[in-house]
């Protein structure tokens, strides 16, 4: 990748300026891992695209790896799959050259998410996408941490484009992938029965949603989460959710 086209990828930019916290929370999620893995099927040659430090590449297939930003190429652990400097929009492989490719929670980084998965259909015969579900009336409230204490998380995903649209583009079935309550990767959502794990620094500067909602309203959302942990009132409001193993909050599998 040149300089002049650099600017041209936007995850490649928030990832060089939040990625050297990733690691200490983003971990392979294994009931996560396995569904993903269980949609590339038979696949032996498998593209990995925005790639990050590798998380959920099958280990007992052959990886080739996708990722912008030079801060996650840096932190690949050795031995890891080899990883190329390019953006989902302009792969620099073959016409399904690939057995499959695969992209795990990076599309609503891409710069043209569509044209992105465009590439994958075409160098790959097979495509597995973890992305998130915007179609759904009300997808804001899915989430008590967006409905009551983030609401600009609606605008990080203003122009993300549907569900539909996606799976339409690659002419992809659709399948929800639970949280579990104890979710070992650190992802937005990962936290939704542990709520004090969001007043941790650490824990935020993992998460991309937090650089682009701002300092502002990081700030007010931690502090109104840390006053309704100490007074009981989020307790009050989600104490249902200590009963449930698993929760539906937006993320879907797309296979093609």
């Amino acid at each position: 990748m040149t300089p002049e086209e650099r600017p041209e990828v936007p995850g490649a930019r928030l990832y060089d300026a939040i990625g050297g916290a990733y690691t200490a929370t983003r971990r392979t999620e294994p009931r996560i891992a396995a569904q993903i893995w269980d949609a590339l099927g038979d696949a032996r040659t498998v593209l990995n695209v925005g790639a990050g430090t590798g998380s959920y590449e099958p280990a007992d297939r052959d990886v080739t790896a996708v990722e912008p930003s030079a801060v996650m190429r840096g932190q690949r652990p050795a031995g890891s799959a080899p990883c190329v400097a390019a953006a989902a929009e302009s792969l620099p492989f073959g016409d399904r050259c690939f057995d499959a490719a695969m992209a795990v929670s990076t599309v609503h980084h891409w710069r043209d998410p569509m044209a992105g998965l465009r590439e994958m259909r075409r160098v790959a015969r097979r495509v597995v996408v973890l992305t998130f579900d915007t179609d759904e009336p009300g997808w804001q409230d899915r989430f008590w941490l967006t409905r009551d204490y983030l609401p600009e998380f609606a605008t990080v995903l203003a122009g993300f484009p549907p569900l539909a649209a996606m799976a339409g583009a690659i002419d992809a079935r659709v399948e929800p992938v639970p949280v579990p309550w104890d979710c070992a990767d650190g992802l937005f959502e990962a936290y939704w029965r542990r709520p004090a794990a969001y007043l941790e620094d650490h824990v935020r500067r993992a998460m991309s949603v937090w650089a682009k909602v701002g300092p502002e309203a990081e700030r007010r959302a931690v502090r109104n989460l840390g006053d309704d942990l100490g007074s009981g009132r989020w307790a009050e409001r989600n104490g249902d959710l200590a009963a449930l193993d698993a929760a539906d909050l937006g993320l879907r599998l797309l296979m093609a």
